[in-house]
């Protein structure tokens, strides 16, 4: 098993940065392909970003590509997001998972574990 504890979310205006950090215990995530995902209230689960096992490969949706990065420090067992040029549009609780799995890699039915969620608020 995998817990994942999601971090470094606020509010900030629009136009600001804020870096996402997800700490993995229990395993390394070294192996592990990581996603994030987001959930605005009322809204259904979204895919973010993801990379795989190795750091090397990335992949984001649409709205993100540009101002957003994903990042993995196996060493650190850790996962991270930096946000940047933030839009009042991004605002949502963010969620870290994570796979040991190969299949649809933006879908959330692929992760197999999850953080609690941090709230990213930005305002206009």
């Amino acid at each position: 098993q995998v817990q994942l504890v999601e971090s470094g979310g606020g509010l900030v205006q629009a136009g600001g940065s804020l870096r996402l950090s997800c700490a993995a215990s229990g395993r390394t995530i070294g192996s592990y392909r990581m996603g994030w995902f987001r959930q605005a209230p009322g809204k259904e689960r979204e895919f973010v970003a993801t990379i795989n096992w190795s750091g090397q490969s990335t992949y984001y949706t649409n709205s993100v590509k540009g101002r957003f990065t994903i990042s993995k420090d196996n060493a650190k067992t850790t996962a991270y997001l930096q946000m940047n040029s933030l839009k009042p549009e991004d605002t949502a609780v963010y969620y870290c998972a994570a796979t040991l799995k190969a299949g649809i890699i933006s879908s959330s039915v692929f992760y197999d574990y999850w953080g609690q969620g941090t709230q990213v608020t930005v305002s206009s």
